[in-house]
């Protein structure tokens, strides 16, 4: 990792970083390339994509490139309301599962949930999800029961 907090794979040129200003036209395309089925933190476009990339605030969103493409997003939301426990989410890019973008990713975030005094991060996943749920457990993350119809799933950092 470097000071600003991005992990690298230099092998494949990967990388997850925090979302900047530049990124607005890269994010509209990656958002508009993410399957909504069970994601959908926030409507997915261009104006949404300005926002999280000219975003400040104690809240998290980023994105994971991979070759100079980027392939994922994520994001830790809940401390600008208040929260102690940040509320994570995903996304990858539609025909991408399998190549670990979304492992990274979650990795990435659960470590600047830590580095930010993160004690546990909270999760919510619809049962349907299977791929998602494999993911989470394999992580570590333990069912807390329900919330609005999906799985509530916490770690504990």
């Amino acid at each position: 990792m470097d000071g600003r907090g991005t992990l690298h794979n230099v092998d494949r040129l990967r990388f997850v970083r925090l979302v900047a200003a530049e990124d607005v036209a890269a994010l509209a395309e990656l958002l508009a390339a993410i399957d909504t089925t069970y994601f959908h933190p926030h409507p997915f476009t261009r104006e949404e994509a300005e926002r999280r990339a000219l975003y400040q605030g104690k809240d998290v969103y980023a994105v994971l490139e991979d070759g100079g493409r980027l392939v994922a997003y994520g994001m830790l939301r809940g401390w600008d309301e208040g929260y102690a426990v940040p509320a994570l989410g995903i996304g990858v890019r539609r025909h991408s599962g399998g190549r670990g973008f979304g492992r990274a990713m979650m990795i990435w975030l659960q470590e600047e949930a830590r580095r930010r005094g993160a004690s546990r991060i909270r999760l919510r996943v619809h049962p349907d999800n299977g791929p998602a749920r494999a993911l989470y457990e394999s992580l570590g993350y333990r069912y807390e029961g329900e919330e609005r119809g999906e799985l509530l799933m916490i770690l504990e950092l």
